[in-house]
């Protein structure tokens, strides 16, 4: 059965994974602290580690991933960070600790649950039903909605953010409205439905009957009529009815729009803090792809065996590599705004050689390291490449090993010419 380890993670954080995992057969175990985490990464071996971080330049993080790097059994078991929003270049320096994921918070849980899937090579199961799923509070009121289908994977998150909501003591007497106008329903979203209510109601969190629905599905009040767990929950297809029902009559509103105005667009509880994403608005296939990458390098060469070479070794650091035949391709996407961490040129480009890219580029303040990969062995020509802006140079051909290693001590400043 496969492990995967969570290192100081918050006990929300690791009650989601477990449950979650827990069904994809996959054990999850805790460690708090330094000595605690690394005594049991070095005696369980796990399939995994995952790591909560509040700030990733903490040295007692740096110093727990040398540890492990520094084992002979432990240095080769993958690593996935979790922290607050950071340059590139800081998570980059993360790939000489076997560091291959790192997901900035409130984590996307589709892309984190398949970068799992991937490490641990295993089949999840992911339900892909299109589903938006939003949540607005205004002081006691929490408004979700949910529109276009009924998401598992979202619905089964949703009581976790909801526990995360009412764990404190801010929200006194704790009222849902739960919105599910825009969504058309049949009997096979049966289970979906009581799902949903399960997740609402887990915990007693909050009383049934200040959960109000709004459907114009006869579907729904069925169920909740037909479910003694449900009694009290309040299914209506008019937005008064919830003003009337929920709203304190010293704050009295005209009409509903005014309601809908001040109570749910004028949020006041910034829901994008937290652990995992809860705003789950389909993401575009962009930001899937680049969710959770570690660096971004381009590979400027003309012959298609090193590109791909040099891809797959990057691949295997869950480095996205962006190829590039033509030096003036690269010229472009450089000018157009594409940002790249590192950049592997050669010289011999027929349509526009590496002297001419360099010179391109120094003209253009690029500041991201470049790393001259060709068969130039003259040292007018090394030297020339170095004088232009490139941080190392190295002889092809050469495994790539040796070519990820010296990424590694060029994105850490620990160039050796």
């Amino acid at each position: 059965m496969k492990q995967v380890l969570l290192i100081d993670g918050s006990p929300l954080f690791y009650e989601f994974l477990k449950d979650k995992l827990k069904v994809e057969q996959v054990v999850v175990d805790t460690a708090k602290g330094n000595l605690d985490a690394y005594t049991k990464i070095i005696s369980t071996l796990p399939d995994l580690i995952v790591i909560e971080t509040p700030d990733c330049t903490d040295e007692v993080l740096i110093e727990l991933l040398k540890k492990k790097t520094m084992d002979f059994n432990a240095k080769k078991i993958p690593v996935i960070l979790t922290g607050p929003e950071i340059d590139r270049s800081l998570i980059a320096n993360f790939v000489q600790y076997n560091v291959v994921k790192y997901f900035k918070k409130p984590i996307k849980f589709d892309v984190f649950f398949d970068s799992i899937s991937k490490l641990l090579n295993a089949n999840f199961l992911l339900d892909t039903t299109p589903c938006v799923l939003d949540i607005h509070i205004n002081g006691s009121i929490i408004f979700v909605e949910i529109a276009r289908g009924l998401n598992r994977e979202k619905l089964f998150l949703l009581k976790y953010k909801l526990t995360e909501l009412l764990s404190g003591d801010e929200i006194k007497n704790p009222k849902i409205v739960l919105m599910l106008t825009n969504l058309s329903l049949s009997f096979m979203d049966i289970t979906n439905i009581e799902l949903l209510f399960d997740n609402i109601t887990a915990g007693n969190l909050i009383e049934n009957q200040n959960i109000k629905v709004l459907s114009l599905e006869p579907l729904i009040k069925e169920i909740i009529e037909g479910h003694p767990a449900y009694y009290g929950i309040e299914v209506t297809e008019n937005l008064n009815n919830v003003v009337n029902t929920l709203v304190e009559s010293k704050n009295s509103f005209a009409n509903v729009n005014d309601f809908v105005a001040d109570k749910i667009l004028d949020s006041s509880k910034d829901l994008t803090a937290g652990t995992v994403d809860i705003r789950f608005n389909e993401s575009s296939p962009k930001d899937f792809r680049e969710e959770g990458i570690v660096m971004k390098v381009a590979i400027v060469d003309d012959d298609v065996t090193i590109r791909k070479l040099l891809q797959s070794a990057f691949n295997s650091i869950s480095a996205e590599s962006v190829l590039f035949e033509k030096g003036t391709s690269f010229l472009q996407a450089v000018v157009s705004g594409q940002k790249f961490d590192l950049v592997i040129l050669d010289i011999f480009i027929p349509d526009l050689d590496g002297f001419s890219i360099l010179a391109s580029l120094q003209r253009q303040n690029f500041s991201s390291p470049i790393i001259v990969y060709s068969q130039a062995v003259q040292k007018e020509a090394i030297l020339q490449a170095l004088s232009l802006g490139a941080k190392s140079y190295i002889v092809k051909p050469q495994k790539p090993n040796i070519i990820l290693q010296k990424a590694v001590e060029v994105l850490n400043g620990q160039i050796n010419r």
